[in-house]
């Protein structure tokens, strides 16, 4: 060991023969692979090649350094020669092929597995690889020789059959699409599940009789048995006869083996085609009122017919209803009470806001969306206490899957909140939170630039933070203004005149504090004329201000 290191760590001399010199470095540049030396790795392979362009192996790990740089052409390049010196070294295939891909080239990587396949049959993974390529190029022909060649290995089974019919009808081979569900049916006599695929089959390809009959077999032996009575309904329609397409549709939403999201998916198409077709709503709504009339209804049913009336644009209160009713089948039915909030919300109803949210609570604990509106009903009666507690509440629920938007307004709700409390300290730490899920939430912005200017903090981080909201909403008065009381605290008097009368001009009537902003920063711009305009206006919206009053009646400027 200690003298292979010699050789390996001692200068090369011109004594050295190329192939001597050869095998040095390339087992150094496997070396300094290993320890993550990618650049001296490189370059050692580079000078492998010098002294021999032909030796495969160093040009398949050139390759591979190509490709950790990110520099897919070379990274081919060296691949394919590699595979041109040595063509039977499957490693150097199976990269090849890769690299095909990387560069777009999806006929070439696929002559390449043909070559791995020819090599050794018995990898399926290849043959599943070929399948997908051959179908992302149309080569339909070759994707079902390809099947064929899956199903020497296991043999013929519901997929490969599958696979075979659908593209054997995107190639417009109706008679083999045909063959295929009818072998799979053959197979399995007892299994109506084939049975009807091939009815199916025999449909699509516009072999309508014959799948009317083999359709009719199966719902005599069961008569309902649903995936039979789907593709009967299509059968109806195709044949245009709308009575008996109703009557099969009316007998799957009635059908006990359906399930629920069958029974969705049936009335979603009904929707649709009653739509396009100008058809009678109330046929689909009394369908409605059928499906829940049966024993033990759905809650999603109930709800999907509420979304219905309320794109009719039914009476609100009748939607309104409908949404208690699938409340009431599904106390956890989260979506449904989520509507009634909203509903509630637009009434300004706020004891039936916070009835609902605390419902939620033991139904849905997870959405956050219940804590917000909870939050800010109580927010809206003055209870702060409350509103504060249940935007909390809501932040202990935030997971990876959490909405950033939402988050982002739970923190910026908490901060004025907090805020309001004299907690300013914890304020500018929800506002911090805020921002890190939502670094653009503008009313978190806005309100986080102000509380810093009323304190005269970190002034300089407040005018970016304003600055922002302006461009975002620049005919915003309160944005404006707060960006204006900023340069006037920093001191930057004529530029903060400008946005000050830009915040006046956007405000049809604006406030006392406003108002006072204004008097007091064209007082600092020695404008006292203007100035005393301003804190009259302002004295008359808060009469109770005696601060503006002194300033008034001193004609000047005086600090809080």
């Amino acid at each position: 060991m200690l003298v292979l290191l010699f050789f390996l760590f001692q200068p090369f001399s011109f004594s050295q023969s190329p192939s001597r010199e050869y095998d040095i470095l390339f087992h150094q540049a496997m070396l300094q692979r290993q320890k993550g030396n990618q650049d001296a790795a490189f370059d050692l392979l580079r000078r492998c090649l010098e002294l021999r362009p032909d030796a495969s192996e160093a040009n398949f790990f050139l390759a591979l350094s190509y490709a950790d740089m990110g520099d897919k052409e070379h990274e081919l390049a060296f691949c394919l020669k590699a595979h041109q010196i040595e063509p039977r070294n499957v490693t150097y295939m199976e990269r090849l092929a890769s690299s095909y891909l990387d560069n777009e080239q999806p006929q070439e990587a696929i002559a390449v597995m043909e070559l791995l396949y020819d090599i050794d049959h018995g990898r399926e993974e290849l043959l599943e690889a070929l399948l997908h390529l051959y179908g992302q190029q149309k080569d339909y022909a070759k994707a079902i020789e390809t099947i064929n060649r899956m199903e020497l290995i296991n043999g013929p089974t519901e997929r490969t059959a599958l696979t075979k019919c659908r593209l054997y009808i995107e190639m417009n081979d109706a008679d083999n699409a045909i063959k295929e569900t009818r072998r799979l049916a053959d197979l399995h006599p007892s299994d109506l599940r084939y049975r009807t695929l091939y009815a199916n089959t025999l449909l699509v390809t516009d072999h309508e009789d014959e799948a009317y009959g083999v359709l009719t077999k199966i719902l005599a032996e069961e008569p309902g048995y649903l995936s039979a009575q789907q593709v009967m309904r299509n059968y109806y329609i195709r044949r245009g006869d709308e009575a008996a397409a109703d009557s099969v549709n009316h007998a799957i939403l009635l059908n006990p083996n359906a399930s629920v999201e069958d029974r969705a998916a049936q009335m979603r198409q009904l929707i649709i085609e009653t739509a396009q077709e100008g058809g009678d709503s109330s046929v689909v709504l009394n369908l409605f009122d059928e499906m829940l009339s049966q024993p033990q209804p759905s809650a999603d049913i109930a709800e999907m017919k509420a979304a219905y009336m309320q794109l009719l644009g039914m009476p609100r209160d009748s939607v309104t209803k409908a949404f208690e009713r699938a409340l009431t089948l599904a106390p956890d039915q989260a979506s449904a009470r989520l509507q009634l909030v909203q509903r509630a919300w637009e009434d300004e109803d706020d004891e039936r806001i916070i009835s609902l949210c605390q419902a939620a609570r033991q139904y849905n604990p997870e959405e956050m969306a219940f804590y917000y509106y909870q939050g800010m009903a109580y927010y809206r009666q003055q209870d702060t206490d409350r509103a504060l507690e249940a935007f909390q509440n809501g932040i202990n629920v935030i997971n990876e899957e959490s909405i950033p938007e939402i988050v982002s307004d739970f923190y910026a709700v908490m901060g004025d909140l907090l805020h309001q409390k004299g907690r300013e300290r914890e304020a500018f730490s929800a506002y911090d939170s805020c921002l890190v899920w939502k670094r653009d939430n503008i009313g978190c912005l806005n309100n986080y630039a102000y509380y810093l200017s009323l304190k005269g903090e970190r002034l300089d981080e407040a005018e970016q933070m304003s600055y922002i909201t302006v461009k975002a909403e620049p005919k915003n008065a309160t944005y404006l203004d707060t960006y204006a009381w900023i340069l006037y605290r920093q001191q930057r008097y004529a530029e903060a005149r400008i946005y000050i009368d830009q915040a006046l001009q956007n405000d049809s009537l604006p406030g006392s504090v406003v108002l006072e902003h204004a008097g007091d920063i064209y007082a600092h711009c020695d404008d006292m004329s203007a100035a005393i305009t301003h804190w009259q206006k302002a004295l008359a919206a808060d009469p109770e201000n005696a601060l503006l009053r002194k300033k008034i009646k001193r004609k000047k400027f005086i600090a809080k």
